[in-house]
C-alpha cells in the first residue's frame, strides 16, 4: 500500500508540474494573443491613415489634372488669338502698302499744279 500511495503521490506531483506548465503556457497564448490583438488595431489604423492619405493624393491629382486642362485651353485661346493678331497685322500692313502707293499717286497727280502769288492754282507748262 505504501508503494501505491507513493505512487500516487508521484503521479500527483507530475500532474500538478504538468497543470502548472500548461497554466504558464496559457498565460503566454493569452499575452501573445493580446499582442496580436494591439498589432492588429495599429495596423488597421494604419491602413486608415493611407486610405486616408490615397484619397487626399487622388483629389489633388484630379484638381492638378483641371488645372493642366485650364492651362492648356488657355494656351489654346492664346494661340488663336495670336494668329488672329498676325493675319491683322498682315491686312494692315497691305492696306498700308496699299495707301502708300495711293499717296505717292496723289502727290504725283498734285505735282503738277503750282500756286501763283495771288492764290490762283496754275498748272505747270500752261499759260495763266
Amino acid at each position: 500500500m505504501r508503494l501505491l500511495a507513493g505512487r500516487s503521490a508521484e503521479a500527483a506531483k507530475e500532474i500538478k508540474t504538468l497543470i502548472s506548465d500548461s497554466v504558464a503556457r496559457v498565460e503566454q497564448g493569452s499575452a501573445l494573443a493580446d499582442k496580436a490583438g494591439t498589432t492588429m488595431t495599429e495596423v488597421v489604423s494604419a491602413i486608415r491613415r493611407v486610405t486616408d492619405i490615397m484619397g487626399e493624393i487622388s483629389a489633388a491629382s484630379r484638381e492638378q489634372s483641371q488645372g493642366v486642362a485650364q492651362v492648356g485651353e488657355a494656351i489654346t485661346q492664346m494661340d488663336q488669338t495670336t494668329q488672329q493678331n498676325a493675319a491683322l497685322v498682315e491686312q494692315m500692313a497691305a492696306a498700308a502698302s496699299s495707301l502708300h502707293g495711293q499717296a505717292q499717286e496723289l502727290v504725283q497727280g498734285v505735282a503738277v499744279f503750282h500756286l501763283a502769288a495771288d492764290g490762283r492754282a496754275q498748272r505747270l507748262g500752261l499759260p495763266a
